[in-house]
């Protein structure tokens, strides 16, 4: 394998492929998160009795739950081609299904820290087009400054149009929408890496490298460009918490569709904010502490929340992880190529 794959470069450490024990501790971490988060819904819902959670979750038949599936495929279908826009916009010279496989197949990696592990899509890119990491990476920042955006703009119309308010919405909304607008400047990042080589005085190389990516960063600049991707974004995050709201509904506890929506959405950023994988753990308190001030029994909000996180996080998760052995194959499939 080559040894200059993005991911590896920045390290200098680290080969291309990616080594056996790291995939298991990968796999390892995937299933304890899984197990903790499991473990914890499950010791409420004895506090609360076994009857009246599987009263509610007995509720849904496979229909419905197919229905709440189908609505997160939407969303990710949607961000999906917001990628495949982005990527054409940068040159890439990428198709539609080659950007869907490289998007779906990063979601393996979404309950890594940060979710730094979803940058695999850089290194397949590496592979397949032979275009660096540094001018690849605006992808990373451009994709999850639209995620901010379209949330934040729909919490803000969420939070407009129900009846009650969520204590720290707005200051939310406005924070993602700055974190939004900082992300995609490419005179900002390039200050940035200024002024990092010169307070640190040292990797040269990797500053040099945020300053490349923040030249990339300007095919992004296109009002037109981000508010298609805003409203392309805004489809995907609305069918979710429509999920939510349907979910809301079949067990009994209609609260509104603005007010589920906006719940959905804030205990999402809320679960990002806190650093966990994934959001793992922030996410499913907030939801949960939302849901008992709107008077939704703990009988209900337990399994409810359990359910929405399993159709939405674990199922994105479990998309790629099937998806993810085919990408890599393929894009290793491609260096052989280009090596021979």
């Amino acid at each position: 394998m080559s040894s200059t794959d993005p991911i590896s470069s920045t390290t200098g450490k680290q080969s291309v492929g990616e080594p056996p024990n790291k995939r298991l501790r990968d796999t390892l971490i995937l299933l304890g998160l899984f197990a903790l988060v499991l473990a914890g819904l499950l010791g409420l819902a004895a506090a609360t009795g076994w009857e009246e959670t599987r009263e509610q979750l007995m509720k849904l038949s496979w229909m419905q739950f197919a229905a709440l599936l189908a609505l997160s495929l939407v969303n990710y279908l949607f961000r999906g081609l917001r990628w495949h826009i982005f990527a054409r916009k940068l040159g890439l010279p990428t198709g539609l299904f080659q950007n869907l496989r490289h998007f779906l197949g990063g979601f393996a990696m979404s309950v890594t820290p940060g979710r730094l592990g979803e940058l695999v899509r850089m290194r397949w890119l590496r592979r397949e087009t032979g275009w660096s990491f540094e001018r690849t990476a605006p992808l990373v920042l451009v994709d999850r400054a639209s995620d901010l955006t379209a949330m934040a703009l729909i919490l803000g119309l969420a939070l407009a149009f129900s009846t009650t308010g969520i204590a720290g919405g707005l200051p939310v909304t406005i924070l993602a929408l700055i974190a939004a607008f900082a992300a995609t400047r490419p005179r900002l990042l390039a200050w940035f890496a200024t002024m990092g080589h010169r307070v640190t005085g040292r990797f040269a190389r990797l500053w040099a490298k945020v300053r490349r990516a923040a030249h990339s960063l300007s095919a992004f600049t296109s009002p037109t460009l981000m508010a298609v991707a805003a409203i392309v974004g805004v489809i995907g995050w609305i069918a979710e918490g429509y999920a939510f709201h349907l979910l809301l509904m079949w067990m009994g506890a209609d609260i509104g569709f603005a007010k589920a929506v906006a719940i959905f959405v804030f205990s999402t950023l809320a679960g990002g904010l806190t650093g966990a994988p994934g959001g793992v753990g922030g996410a499913e308190a907030a939801m949960i502490a939302l849901l008992a001030l709107e008077g939704v029994p703990l009988e209900v909000s337990l399994p409810a929340t359990a359910i929405i996180r399993v159709t939405t996080l674990w199922f994105a998760i479990g998309l790629g992880l099937l998806i993810f052995p085919i990408a890599e194959r393929k894009s290793l499939r491609h260096t052989h190529g280009m090596e021979n």
